[in-house]
């Protein structure tokens, strides 16, 4: 006679598999102190001469990481830095600046200056303007 297995037993071999698949799996995390590892983290604070900017990035060279301002003008950057790498700071309206993170760095003060823009020229506005139409 055939012995006959019934839905809960499927259901508890089911749930043991998974269990040991886990169980015996090797487990691969982040450690708990990777910044003494691959750098520290940086704090900063950027302002113009008028006082702190909100809103202006802070960005790792060559990389996709970066930090934005809050009101009073302070950053937290998200990754470890090393020795080494560059922050570019940058503000709509000021002239941006490279910033080289040195051995005892950990905290960065970046004042923007003004970024002098020339739209236009002289314009002579002693002749009317006329459009020719061509019929």
């Amino acid at each position: 006679m055939k012995k006959q297995v019934t839905f809960t037993q499927k259901i508890w071999y089911v749930t043991i598999l998974v269990l040991a698949v886990f169980a015996f799996n090797p487990m691969y995390g982040q450690s708990g102190n990777s910044t003494s590892q691959k750098g520290r983290i940086i704090k900063g604070t950027v302002s113009s001469p008028q006082g702190p900017l909100e809103g202006a990035n802070v960005i790792l060279k060559g990389e996709n990481q970066g930090a934005v301002t809050n009101k009073k003008g302070e950053f937290t950057f998200p990754v470890a830095l090393e020795t080494g790498d560059v922050l570019v700071i940058t503000y709509l309206g000021y002239e941006s600046i490279e910033y080289k993170i040195k051995a005892d760095t950990t905290f960065v003060k970046a004042v923007l200056s003004d970024e002098v823009i020339e739209f236009m020229g002289a314009v002579n506005t002693n002749k009317r303007y006329k459009s020719k139409r061509k019929n």
